[in-house]
């Protein structure tokens, strides 16, 4: 090993250092000469022992200065492929913004959802408050205190789902009225919208599970002309101005008397339709006059107050206002179907 061969060395690495394109490039090249075993300078400098001692002092300073050079040379060489490389990369993720964007599908709001925000921001209007309440009741607040005894037939295992014997899952909204009026003294305005669940086989107007929407009102002095007065003004807002309302005689264990409610054919106008059955009418859901029987379970004044209630079916309206004449396609979640909305 002699002064000579450093020089080769250094002529050596500066060829190979011309064929340096690529990281791993740089990386043969640095172990080539580098090494800590095998790297050829390396082995130069461990050879240092076997000189003259007169030439160990000026082989060594001379050895340090080409290894200092070789270490800054591929340092620089890093650096710069870095580079390189970072621009590569930053094209090929480069985006042209000149270029159309991609349209992306937006959520619709379901039809149930637009029907019963409709009808709470009609009923808020009219200074009523809306109230909710557990969907899995108690005999009690789902029956008895809406004066259903044990025996009725709305209380068969074939028309409500009990859970055990002490639970059941609620069949009306109604259960939500009587919560209200315990906590709560006259006046009372509310509606009461929510899921609902019967024993109903599903077809294209039935549905185990459904959405009903129900309305209290308790105060002195209440008449079945105020029901009447309500209901045509919220069906008014609802379906549109000239939509007529018509009240028949029936019957329920919590209002007395009651009326089934119907409304004018928004779709022929009562010329009769195949939606009316030719009748020019739509029957919509029921109403009637607190009975006072009610007002014991709560601690109400049945010679100071009186009251009048209403309900009806969410999905109902919803498939009048929108005719549609099969209820399962409001629950199946079909796009084609909701992107209507």
């Amino acid at each position: 090993m002699s002064l000579e061969s450093l020089r080769v060395l250094g002529e050596q690495f500066d060829q190979d250092k011309l064929s340096i394109t690529e990281p791993a490039d740089l990386e043969e090249v640095r172990i080539r000469y580098l090494s800590r075993k095998s790297g050829r300078l390396t082995q130069a400098l461990q050879a240092l022992t076997r000189l003259p001692k007169e030439d160990r002092r000026e082989f060594g300073r001379l050895g340090n200065i080409l290894k200092q050079r070789m270490e800054s040379e591929l340092a620089e060489l890093e650096a710069s492929l870095g580079s390189v490389a970072q621009a590569r990369r930053l094209e090929a993720e480069a985006l042209d913004v000149t270029l159309p964007g991609f349209r992306t599908s937006l959520g619709h709001r379901h039809p149930l959802t637009l029907v019963r925000e409709d009808m709470e921001r009609i009923f808020i209007a009219m200074g009523y408050s809306v109230e909710d309440g557990p969907e899995v009741e108690t005999p009690y607040y789902n029956f008895e205190a809406l004066n259903i005894p044990e025996g009725h037939p709305a209380r068969n295992a074939s028309d409500t789902f009990y859970i055990g014997g002490e639970l059941l899952l609620r069949t009306h909204t109604s259960p939500v009225q009587v919560r209200t009026m315990e906590r709560q003294s006259p006046p009372v305005r509310i509606v009461c919208p929510g899921r609902v669940f019967r024993r109903d086989d599903l077809d294209a107007t039935h549905s185990p599970m459904f959405h009903q929407f129900e309305g209290l009102v308790v105060d002195e002095g209440v008449t079945f002309g105020d029901l009447k007065g309500t209901l045509e003004l919220f069906h008014r807002e609802f379906f549109g101005e000239g939509t007529r309302t018509r009240f028949r005689p029936s019957y329920f264990p919590f209002t007395e008397p009651s009326a089934e409610v119907d409304i004018s054919c928004i779709f022929c106008h009562q010329k009769g339709c195949r939606v009316c059955k030719q009748t020019g009418w739509i029957e919509l859901g029921g109403s009637g006059m607190v009975n006072p029987a009610l007002y014991g379970f709560v601690g109400y004044d049945p010679e100071r107050y009186s009251g009048f209630a209403f309900g009806g079916g969410i999905d109902r309206y919803a498939m009048v206002k929108y005719q549609i004449n099969d209820i399962p396609m409001l629950f199946q979640n079909d796009f084609r179907f909701l992107e209507q909305f």
